[in-house]
């Protein structure tokens, strides 16, 4: 996603190491300012799922062929007589589900009843079937629709709240939240989708004023500079979100790979903000995952458990809502950060006092993520730059929260 800014006298452009036609723009003067939000930091080449057929490799032989003809000739009998309808059902993401802890017995019972969860993306579209009866709190910064509208060239908004919400087929890693969404981002005609960095901070203040998050869920963010000397507004306003006991999760960024700039996305540089990187089925590191660097560009050292990025959770050909009533397959950090939105959103149901209504300074904040780095599946305590402290474990990080000495 790009990000535009009125008053660009004093900027640069530069090209992105990945695709020269895609241009950063570099204000020397800003620090963590999002001057350029890269579309890929939200999502990669999202597509239709589709059925899984899988064909047994054995010998045909003529008595197939008869049994086959026999068969056919019932199944079309039946198929026009009206007697059966058969549908295959798109593939869902189990492994991912599994693989993140959130099969563990401990979550038993728990949907995210009662958390209020921020969405700041391209808006939501709710004629999907598996988002039949959900109420959603709905604020367009875009244009002024009254209804919930996705004005994303890929629907991401769509795609990140089933991962959370969906209520059939693939059910949500949290249904039972009271969600908000802004539409923030847009398509801006090339396939990407935009905002002005002011328009990201209001939709965080929104969240945080008007809708009165726990949590606020970021799939998106842009590249960092060494030369930025102070930080832009969206930066500010999450700064705010923080300090008002509100959890901020946000995509690492996909940056990885021989052209990683070493840097996470801004605003999950940010001490405090749970930044979040992607893994493969199986748990390995997702070779796009952005890396982190454990000295800030003010020159100060991070510190546990803020280091870059936190932890790792499934993001790679994740199965959610698309336009329509389709199931779409995406991959990025994106994908990655809804899965710690949705183990927080239970955790919070399951310890209302670590509400932000309840921790009005956000002390607790550092404690809960404490927990996390403890933990994670293959863990690190010590952390690494783009493994982070591990891999999410849903159930175990319940667990180490019921545990903690203080909150």
């Amino acid at each position: 996603m790009v990000l535009t800014l009125s008053g660009l006298e004093n900027i640069e452009l530069l090209p992105e190491p990945e695709d020269d036609r895609i241009l950063s723009a570099i204000d020397p003067s800003a620090v963590g300012f999002q001057d350029e939000w890269r579309s890929e930091v939200i999502g990669w080449s999202p597509m239709i799922a589709q059925p899984i057929h899988r064909v047994k490799n054995k010998r045909f032989l003529f008595t197939n062929i008869v049994l086959f003809a026999v068969f056919a000739s019932i199944m079309l009998w039946v198929w026009q007589s009206g007697y059966m309808f058969i549908e295959v059902p798109p593939p869902k993401s189990e492994w991912a589900f599994e693989e993140a802890g959130f099969e563990n017995s401990i979550l038993d019972g728990l949907t995210g009843d009662g958390v209020r969860v921020c969405i700041v993306d391209t808006g939501i579209d709710l004629s999907h079937q598996a988002f039949e009866g959900f109420q959603v709190t709905f604020n367009d910064m875009i244009s002024n629709s009254a209804s919930p509208v996705d004005y994303g060239s890929i629907a991401h908004g769509t795609l990140m709240a089933g991962i959370l919400i969906s209520q059939s087929h693939q059910v949500g890693l949290s249904p039972g939240i009271t969600l908000g969404v802004v539409a923030a981002l847009g398509d801006d005609g090339e396939g990407m989708n935009t905002a002005k960095e002011q328009t990201i901070s209001d939709a965080i203040e929104w969240c945080i004023s008007e809708f009165n998050a726990d949590i606020i869920s970021l799939s998106l963010g842009g590249t960092q500079s060494e030369s930025m000397t102070r930080e832009g507004p969206s930066v500010s306003s999450t700064r705010k979100a923080l300090d008002n006991g509100i959890f901020v999760v946000a995509a690492a960024g996909n940056d990885g790979g021989i052209d990683d700039d070493g840097r996470v996305s801004v605003p999950s540089n940010v001490p405090g903000v749970i930044s979040v990187g992607a893994v493969t089925k199986g748990g390995e590191v997702w070779g796009n995952s952005s890396k982190g660097n454990q000295i800030t560009v003010d020159g100060d050292n991070r510190l546990h458990p803020n280091m870059k990025p936190e932890i790792l959770a499934p993001g790679v050909k994740i199965i959610s809502t698309g336009v329509g009533d389709s199931w779409y397959s995406s991959s990025g950090t994106s994908d990655s950060t809804v899965f710690v939105t949705g183990a927080l959103a239970l955790i919070l149901e399951d310890q209302p006092q670590l509400r932000a209504s309840q921790n009005i300074d956000g002390s607790c904040i550092d404690e809960v993520k404490q927990a996390l780095r403890m933990s994670a599946i293959n863990g690190i305590p010590e952390h690494d730059d783009q493994l982070g402290y591990g891999n999410l474990d849903a159930g175990a990080w319940l667990s180490s929260v019921r545990n903690m000495p203080n909150c």
